[in-house]
């Protein structure tokens, strides 16, 4: 029997819980959450409610369809949407009268936030003086942000036409070529950095009152990274692209699962693992130790793909026709806590997980993920069934890939339906229809998963309309919002904080 196998894994976290809530979906005057006023009500609602985690989705800067996951121009950049205008205004970048107010839907209209907030953030950074604090920010954050600030000036240059498309000189970062398009766009590359230096000032600002009141935050990293953004133009050597067109040679993606039956393509090219390996994990070392900078806990999303890949030629329309790659997930992890010390890392371990994907998440004592929508096919076995929840792991009702408790109960099977009432011990569906979001909540806190971690729409009983994401679905997605802070009543966060005091999840 090998070492792995015989690892028993120790409680990560105490017993504890928490909200997962993407920080696009507070409310705000502005047709997108940022992190202004409704931010810190969020946290006192946590706060008050006996919460201890929030946790969010990747704060990079999205493009096409707004995926925080596949589609963002940067691992290391935060979203420049995010940032909280008013704020702005106090700092005198902007004035009262410029502040025009969008709609207030439960959806965010990207079209309409996307050149309202860049037209105003131009305006606050042509009235903005760099001093001591920003040229400090763009000095400690050099080693990303110089190539994240001149990706975007280029791609705005070039009319938001992929880096594969510009001239090859620039495509492929002949100095030269560099240097000339540093001088010649400076304005907007301070631009971005100003955005990023914003963004960060106010991201910490928010932290720093989160942790004020007990709050520690759960962020996101992507294993993936989209193929036009500043890491592939900056690291193409990284990844398997063709070295004629600098496209992807392979496609990310997962085959058949939970979600789709012709697989999951995600677009994003794969990683060349062994160039990584020579430079003993630089990047990756990097990108880690920057997340930590702004959160406490790293959610490693599709951690498989650390022990091994899915990986589909280019060209393929499904994710069907793909084949599995070994990574190196145990020198990799083993680096990392060389660099950091420990690993405040949770793993997403859903899908097609096999023995050796197991073994890597209880080498590093990893805690998994345990989805109660997924408990209740009529299998004595299903490991998502909290019977079979070890203490070392972290469970959700659903995540952000999955519908609310009401829109799934809506969808159930009848026999599913009759699983969740045996084992919830009720007779009838509408014993429950009405209160669902509030039994999958109780379970999920009443388990023996040391950290709970629920969706606010669900304490808010929201139904199928507040789906953050469809993974069957590529467009419309990641547009939910609630519509204001009232919505958080004193009696919601009573009624949380009695079923927290209840199930043993008050942290001391």
């Amino acid at each position: 029997m090998s070492n792995i196998e015989t690892v028993v894994p120790r409680t990560t976290f105490k017993r504890s819980s928490g909200v997962l809530l993407h920080p696009t979906s507070l409310p705000s005057q502005f047709g997108i959450g940022d992190l202004g006023k409704a931010a810190y009500e969020f946290i006192d609602f946590l706060e008050q409610s006996g919460q201890v985690w929030w946790q969010i989705l990747p704060l990079a800067p999205t493009g096409y369809e707004h995926s925080p996951y596949t589609m963002n121009f940067s691992a290391f950049a935060g979203n420049p949407l995010l940032i909280d205008l008013e704020r702005l205004m106090k700092e005198g970048l902007l004035r009262q009268e410029e502040l025009k107010p969008l709609p207030n839907k439960d959806r965010v209209d990207f079209d309409q936030v996307v050149p309202y907030k860049t037209q105003l953030l131009e305006l606050a950074y042509s009235r903005f003086k760099p001093d001591t604090l920003f040229e400090q920010f763009a000095q400690e954050q050099a080693y990303w942000l110089d190539d994240f600030a001149l990706f975007m000036a280029l791609l705005e240059a070039h009319e938001g036409e992929p880096w594969t498309k510009w001239e090859t000189p620039i495509a492929r970062r002949d100095p030269d070529a560099i240097r000339e398009q540093k001088e010649k766009l400076q304005t907007k590359i301070q631009f971005y950095k100003f955005s990023q230096f914003k963004f960060f000032q106010q991201w910490s600002a928010l932290r720093d009152y989160a942790h004020g009141n007990n709050i520690s935050i759960i962020g996101d990293v992507s294993i993936y990274v989209c193929h036009n953004s500043s890491d592939v133009w900056a690291n193409p050597e990284l990844f398997k692209l063709d070295p004629e067109t600098l496209e992807p040679a392979f496609i990310a993606g997962v085959p058949p699962d939970y979600f789709s039956e012709t697989g999951q393509l995600w677009g994003n090219p794969v990683y060349d693992w062994p160039r990584s390996q020579e430079t003993n994990f630089d990047w990756w070392i990097k990108r880690f130790q920057a997340t930590l900078q702004y959160v406490d806990v790293v959610r490693v999303d599709h951690f498989r793909g650390f022990e091994a890949y899915w990986q589909v030629p280019a060209g393929e329309t499904t994710a069907m026709n793909g084949e599995w790659v070994k990574a190196p997930g145990v020198e990799f992890f083993e680096t990392l806590k060389e660099k950091l010390g420990t690993l405040p890392i949770m793993a997403e371990d859903l899908g097609i997980i096999t023995p050796e994907v197991e073994e890597l998440r209880d080498r590093f004592e990893f805690p998994g993920m345990r989805i109660l929508m997924f408990a209740f096919d009529g299998d004595p076995n299903n490991v998502h069934l909290p019977t079979h929840y070890v203490p070392n792991s972290i469970v959700y009702p659903g995540t952000h890939d999955n519908d609310t408790a009401i829109g799934w109960w809506g969808k159930a099977s009848d026999q599913e339906k009759q699983n969740v009432l045996r084992y919830l011990g009720h007779d009838s569906a509408e014993e429950i229809s009405e209160i669902i979001h509030w039994q999958m909540i109780h379970t999920a806190m009443a388990s023996a998963a040391s950290l709970a971690i629920i969706p606010l729409q669900d304490i808010l009983g929201l139904d199928h309309t507040a789906r953050m994401n469809d993974p069957s679905q590529n467009a419309g997605n990641w547009r939910w919002r609630y519509l204001s802070s009232e919505m958080l009543t004193p009696e919601l966060s009573k009624q949380l904080l009695e079923l927290t005091e209840q199930t043993n999840r008050i942290a001391t």
